[in-house]
């Protein structure tokens, strides 16, 4: 008999174990800075992430005791300023992970931090020289060490001070710090409020003279601003010199300005002929630049009775393609014609622009042009200034390109390359319409001071370019002497009217001195009266002696 057996099932369950290298605690501070009576919290934590983890807390070295009464399953917050570690444990015994990195809490105390800059200035300029400064509130004699933050590509070392000997665009930012006390080391003030630090790369300066065209004796004002304005700016100031052996031109510093001056305006006073001008801008203790302006003209139309410039023909606005030309007249026989124009943004001399023969230069009107020109002598005398304006339209102002004398009549036209039709035409001074019908002219019958300016002509919705009428005074005395004058006429009215009442006065005395027994033998008597006459008018003591001389006569006489 055969036995049957059931078959055994062993069941076998494997366990896939995975031994890990120890893991590392990771230190989390949601604040650095523990602030005046607060915390902050810290976390600590186990990662890959797992469960059963309680943390171990330490101040100051990793080898001292733990923070007992810190054992904790999650954060924790201290007011204790220090360096803080912590490390997971689980299990029994307990497995430890590793150290977490430290992290440094400082505990703030009262005291302030505050970024100062110097010189104070809201904006400064490439190349120019600061210092940054952290400086503690109330921090007496207490050694401090300094921490910097800075937005800029330029961090400070962490020392109080920080110069810059020359600024780029890459230092700008903002600068805040702190200090810790150098013995209590988890001390420290809180961030100090920022200070922006913008380093501009270029220097924008306006530089104005005004008027532009002078008056014979006329005060000029130069201003000189930059578009920071910022204390702590001095301004110079220059007329530029000729140079007779170059054509280039040489500065001197206006009287009163060898040390620069705080104003942003200068005045010159009495200017009587065309002067170029700048000005200079600068700052800072050592000074490291200075920014000059371009330069600015005053413009003289006045002529000289030993220098003048003459235009021919004789209107200041031209077409394309008219042949003009420009004479410089005066005891000089070395002539140079010069331009000025905001293309050139310098004077040139007439080679550049046209041909110089003798005195004579003649412009090239092939192209456009609105530019001063004056002529200068070999001695460096400056002649009067005209204001040629060279157009490639249909229309131009006929207007003199000379001073019209004061009085006198002058008259202004419009004039079309081609004929045109008649209808309105518009006259402007100064942007003003001072004209408008069909007539082609201007017509001013006894110019004055107040025809001076701008002048421009309209048409048919053609304008032409406008161009400065000067008008020159003439001359008459000065009001202030009219007073000297009076007191002189007064006195010598009084010293021609003298003799005549001292004649008045002896002719009269005559008949009350001369008193005397008329002698009917006397054939002479007019004879003597007339020689008594002439006597008493040489003679003033006369009367005086007659009366004693008769007098003594009378007593003898009894």
């Amino acid at each position: 008999m055969s036995v049957r057996t059931a078959p055994l099932l062993i069941t076998v369950t494997l366990f896939c174990l995975t031994v890990a290298n120890r893991p590392k605690a990771e230190l989390r501070a949601d604040d650095r800075d523990i602030p005046v009576g607060g915390s902050v919290t810290l976390t600590c934590s186990v990662k890959p992430s797992s469960s059963g983890w309680k943390y171990f807390w330490y101040r100051g070295e990793k080898t001292s005791e733990p923070l007992t009464s810190q054992l904790s399953a999650g954060p924790i917050r201290v007011s204790e300023g220090g360096v803080y570690w912590c490390r997971g444990g689980r299990g029994e015994p307990v497995y430890y992970t590793e150290f977490s990195d430290p992290v440094t809490i400082y505990k703030i105390i009262p005291n302030k931090a505050v970024v100062t800059l110097h010189p104070n200035w809201t904006e400064v300029h490439r190349g120019e020289r600061i210092t940054l400064r952290c400086e503690i509130t109330d921090g007496g004699d207490t050694e401090w060490e300094y921490e910097w933050r800075t937005t800029s590509s330029e961090k400070p070392p962490d020392q109080n001070e920080h110069s810059i000997t020359s600024v780029t665009r890459s230092h700008s930012g903002d600068y805040r710090c702190k200090g810790r006390k150098k013995h209590t080391q988890h001390s420290s003030t809180g961030w100090s409020d920022p200070i922006k630090l913008t380093v501009s790369h270029k220097l924008l300066r306006v530089f104005t003279v005004s008027p532009s065209w002078l008056s014979a004796g006329a005060s000029v004002t130069l201003n000189c601003s930059v578009d920071d304005p910022s204390a702590g700016w001095m301004f110079y100031w220059y007329k530029m010199v000729p140079d007779p052996s170059d054509i280039y031109y040489s500065y001197e510093q206006l009287p009163g300005s060898s040390s620069g001056t705080e104003q942003d305006s200068y005045i010159v006073h009495g200017q009587s002929h065309m002067a170029g001008y700048l000005c200079g801008a600068q700052r800072g203790d050592p000074v490291f630049s200075t920014y000059y302006s371009g330069i600015k003209y005053a413009w003289s139309a006045d002529f000289n009775s030993s220098a003048s410039l003459t235009v021919s023909p004789d209107r200041a606005q031209h077409f394309t393609s008219d042949s003009v030309s420009l004479s410089c007249e005066g005891n000089s026989t070395e002539w140079r014609v010069k331009r000025f124009s905001t293309e050139d943004r310098n004077s040139s001399d007439c080679s550049t622009w046209g041909t110089m023969t003798g005195s004579t230069c003649n412009i090239k009107t092939d192209s456009t042009s609105d530019a001063v020109y004056w002529c200068e002598s070999g001695s460096g005398e400056s002649t009067n200034a005209v204001n040629i304006t060279v157009q490639d339209g249909d229309m131009i102002l006929l207007s003199p390109a000379r001073p019209v004398t004061e009085g006198h009549s002058v008259s202004l036209s419009c004039r079309f390359r081609s004929q045109t039709s008649d209808s309105i035409v518009f006259f402007y001074h100064n942007e003003k319409v001072i004209q408008s019908d069909s007539r082609w002219e201007l017509n001013i019958s006894a110019v004055s001071k107040s025809d001076e300016g701008f002048y421009k002509c309209r048409h048919s919705g053609r304008e032409s370019a406008q161009s400065w009428m000067s008008v020159q005074a003439v001359s008459r005395p000065d009001s202030s002497s009219f007073p000297v004058l009076l007191v002189v006429g007064l006195v010598c009215g009084i010293v021609l009217f003298i003799p005549l009442i001292v004649l008045f006065c002896y002719r009269a005395s005559k008949y009350s001195c001369f008193v005397r027994p008329v002698k009917s033998e006397s054939a002479n008597t007019d004879h003597v009266d007339h020689e008594n006459d002439l006597y008493i008018l040489l003679h003033g003591d006369v009367c005086l002696y007659d009366t004693i001389r008769g007098h003594q006569e009378a007593e003898k006489a009894q």
